[in-house]
């Protein structure tokens, strides 16, 4: 299988790139397509990319966020990809405009439907205070754009089924749910769980690490934060004292740090949440709120708590009675093993398959009765793969 994968930009290596990273592994011959490329923090998968003409202008690397307004028209200027049996767009923003030539199906691995278009307010932050302004007018346009782009794609794949309600509610499309990959070799049980609480995560308000802070005022529980971020500084001077702030973290440390836990603590919601995957990878079990990649995640049969509105006296509420709860630690491990890296390989691959074989049958039908198809013997857009819902 020929396969090209468009990312958005490659400047950093998080959850997404992780992401592309197996799917390359399952397809090792892609092409990787992109639009800022700084091959100095990425592994050796992602190396050879092809950026595009964005990659030459001085200090990009630090200020595209600023250029997320130009993207559709960034990629709407490359030639159309013409030399493979599958597009493969990994996006949360406009990498799913990738232009593919007539014939080749595209396949959308969607992290979320764009939230500068569809909920600026959400992401704000990305830009600079002087930039704001502008990408504020830029959102209207940006989600007409968003909205008609979809129709170019033949298959959505959501991260969690909380973005496949939100590609419905978007798009007006279906998709089904691959989740993101967690490294289950890696976060592995070891050990014996002890006796604090954990909050692992940027330290951002839509994060709500201060509700976890204040949730453990006045307790005589531990807790134990690691991340960093605009609050840090603040959290650290309003703390009690049975409240301790790591500040970053290194993977061994992280790793130790959910192996010893109780618990982990999550009150923000996500559109996956791959650190709650990765505690109950290493055996523990979380407390989180019932909404967003927790509703995937968090096994409630294994010991794991969702909350249906998280508040700081609910959070200690659930945290006073966690003591209590029988807690299967190798249940919660196998139970993480769904999100395994060979598990969202094969994953991708099925879906894959699964397009290019609707896109196959597509064509015989059209060749033995082009009228039916109501193209009239010319070659036509894409057929939907996917069943189209009223827009919300």
């Amino acid at each position: 299988m020929r396969v090209a994968i468009a990312h958005e930009w490659l400047v950093s290596f998080a959850g997404s790139e992780r992401c592309v990273v197996e799917m390359r592994k399952e397809f090792p011959d892609s092409r990787l397509l992109t639009t800022v490329h700084d091959p100095s923090v990425l592994p050796v998968e992602l190396q050879d990319a092809e950026p595009s003409f964005l990659n030459r202008i001085p200090g990009v690397r630090r200020r595209y966020t600023t250029l997320v307004p130009t993207m559709p028209a960034v990629w709407a200027s490359r030639k159309p990809v013409d030399d493979v049996d599958l597009v493969i767009s990994s996006s949360h923003a406009c990498a799913k405009g990738v232009r593919v030539a007539k014939g080749i199906p595209h396949l959308s691995y969607c992290y979320t439907p764009m939230r500068y278009a569809w909920d600026f307010e959400m992401e704000k932050d990305r830009f600079s205070p002087l930039a704001r302004p502008v990408a504020r007018l830029a959102t209207a346009a940006l989600r007409r754009w968003d909205f008609g782009s979809a129709d170019r794609v033949q298959t959505f794949v959501a991260i969690s089924t909380a973005i496949a309600e939100r590609i419905r509610d978007c798009y007006g499309r279906t998709a089904r749910v691959v989740h993101p990959p967690v490294d289950t070799e890696y976060f592995t049980p070891a050990g014996e769980h002890t006796d604090y609480y954990l909050y692992v995560g940027r330290l951002v308000a839509y994060k709500r690490p201060d509700l976890v802070v204040e949730s453990f005022r006045g307790t005589s529980e531990r807790l134990v934060i690691a991340g960093t971020g605009p609050m840090l500084e603040r959290l650290r001077a309003e703390a009690p004292a049975n409240v301790t702030l790591l500040g970053a973290v290194d993977d061994a440390r992280l790793r130790d740090l959910y192996r010893g836990a109780r618990a982990l603590v999550y009150p923000g919601v996500e559109d996956f949440g791959i650190v709650m995957a990765e505690a109950m990878a290493c055996g523990t079990p979380v407390i989180a709120a019932r909404a967003g990649g927790a509703l995937d995640i968090v096994d409630t049969t294994t010991g794991g708590v969702l909350l249906d509105d998280p508040t700081s006296e609910s959070l200690r509420r659930a945290v006073a009675g966690f003591a209590a709860r029988p807690v299967d630690h190798t249940a919660v491990r196998i139970s993480a093993e769904r999100f395994s890296r060979a598990r969202f390989r094969a994953g991708i691959r099925e879906a894959a398959e699964e397009t290019i074989g609707r896109r196959s049958r597509f064509r015989i039908s059209v060749a033995a009765n082009p009228d039916a198809a109501g193209l009239g013997g010319v070659a036509g857009p894409h057929p939907q793969s996917d069943v189209r819902v009223p827009r919300a």
